[in-house]
């Protein structure tokens, strides 16, 4: 199988290639680690070199053959070393398979490889020390977000269908944004979060993928979801299965539209246009599009951040080997020093903030279906914008210019509502710019309807980056 053969199918496509015997899932792995490889090169996405052999998969799952990455974001896989994108992580060692990556194997999921994060996973840009920038597929100069951001870059340039990704402020979203991708954040106890933890950032983070097609994102969480044995949240199930809500009519929704930041960040104007274009798709469709927004306390969303971040920063506290903060960035000493000092009376307003949010949020979605926004503020920014290891920076600050460039996507980690990012908008100068919907809780089927619909009207499959896709000439340079 030659790699532009290879690169042109998504994950379902791929498995009816294989299902159907006209190419072999050794021939989609040989083309797959041809093509990551090649990838790599360029972009720098790759935590480690490849996995020889690839993990271990049922060879009769749904997505039985796929290739697959997962994101060296903290223990997930048995056997498999972590590093959080850090110096200071010498790679600890999983003792078992997370949840869900024990359904991913069960998928038929060829996992082959870990992508790069920025450190702690910590920030909307992939530019670790421990592995300098990782490149975005569609200009070399920019950045990929984060922090699922080698995950973004290799399924964008064609080198795998769909990755493992993260999102705790915005890390599937934002990445899907910055290459052009789907990004999908499924609610709050949608996909298990077990064993290690019950409440995986306070509540505000959950684990899904990067995929290039609707269709990926549905089958897929058509194969994971449903709660773990013992999982604190559990989203009411699903009427059906997703991949079916892809062909039914959403019938007559009540959109609305902002494109204003609620922390009063500036949006870029190219950004904006893609949004407002959305809205008149979606009006052109029938539905009643208006536009509205919620109010929203942005002092309570800074408030749940900090204390999301004081959650990772105690998890590595309470190890029995705990990280050299000399080998760590420096907003990552920060956090560790604000962790430290963080006391119970502090959680328990964190906890009021983030229920202020999820509150005024949640009646927001009593007179509305949907809400489109920008995904990002601005457009996939320059390397070294965003920078992690500043010294100048308290945690507070860090987090300030974070969500000045993404603004849109953490108030849903803080309401546990489903919010997906589509690849709708394209610069004039050839950068993507996703447009993020969010449904009320527990609706991820509403977002595959108009997912869907949105492919058809607005569609992105033929937009590549070049490189492996099989474009001429490479990937673009700076």
């Amino acid at each position: 199988m030659e790699i532009h053969d290879y690169a042109c199918h998504d994950a379902v496509g791929l498995r009816k290639l294989i299902a159907s015997g006209e190419v072999t899932g050794g021939e989609v792995e040989t083309a797959a680690r041809r093509a990551l490889v090649q990838a790599d090169e360029t972009l720098n996405a790759l935590a480690v070199p490849l996995f020889t052999p690839a993990l271990d998969h049922a060879g009769d799952g749904p997505l039985a053959g796929v290739p697959f990455l997962i994101k060296d974001h903290g223990p997930v896989a048995e056997g498999v070393p972590f590093f959080l994108g850090s110096r200071a992580v010498p790679g600890v060692v999983a003792r078992h398979d997370s949840d869900l990556m024990a359904r991913f194997r069960k998928a038929g999921l060829v996992t082959l490889g870990l992508t790069t994060v920025p450190e702690l996973a910590l920030s909307f840009s992939t530019e670790s020390l421990r592995h300098g920038p990782t490149r975005n597929p569609w200009n070399l100069g920019r950045g990929v977000g984060g922090s699922s951001g080698g995950a973004a870059a290799l399924v964008a340039a064609g080198a795998v269908p769909l990755a493992h990704a993260s999102d705790g402020a915005g890390s599937i979203r934002v990445p899907a944004s910055c290459c052009g991708l789907v990004g999908l954040k499924p609610s709050r106890g949608r996909v298990p979060c077990g064993p290690d933890t019950g409440e995986p950032m306070l509540g505000m983070a959950c684990e899904f993928a990067l995929t290039r097609t609707v269709r990926d994102a549905a089958h897929l969480l058509d194969a994971v979801h449903g709660p773990g044995i013992g999982d604190k949240y559990t989203a009411p199930p699903p009427a059906g299965r997703y991949a079916g809500e892809l062909t039914r009519d959403p019938g007559r929704l009540r959109v609305a539209v902002t494109t204003e930041a609620w922390s009063g960040a500036r949006v870029d104007g190219e950004v904006a246009e893609a949004v407002i274009r959305t809205g008149r798709v979606l009006e052109g469709m029938g539905h009643h599009v208006t536009r509205a927004s919620p109010e929203v306390d942005w002092d309570a969303v800074m408030s749940s951040a900090v204390a999301e971040a004081v959650a990772i920063a105690s998890s590595l506290l309470l190890a029995p080997r705990q990280p050299d903060p000399a080998r760590m960035e420096a907003v990552s000493r920060q956090v560790l020093k604000v962790a430290g000092e963080y006391g119970a009376l502090d959680l328990m307003a964190a906890f009021a903030a983030q229920n202020r949010v999820t509150r005024s949020t949640a009646r927001f979605f009593t007179a509305h279906d949907l809400l489109v926004t920008p995904t990002l503020a601005r457009l996939p920014a320059p390397h070294g914008t965003l920078r992690y290891d500043d010294p100048d920076h308290t945690l507070t600050t860090w987090l300030t210019s974070m969500f000045d460039y993404g603004p849109f996507t953490m108030v849903f980690n803080v309401s546990g509502q489903p919010a997906i990012s589509l690849p709708l908008g394209h610069s004039r100068d050839g950068l993507p710019a996703g447009v993020q919907i969010a449904a009320p809780y527990g609706r991820e089927d509403l977002l595959f309807r108009i997912a869907a619909r949105l492919e058809e009207a607005m569609p992105w499959k033929d937009r590549f980056p070049g490189g492996i896709s099989g474009q001429p000439g490479g990937f673009p340079p700076v």
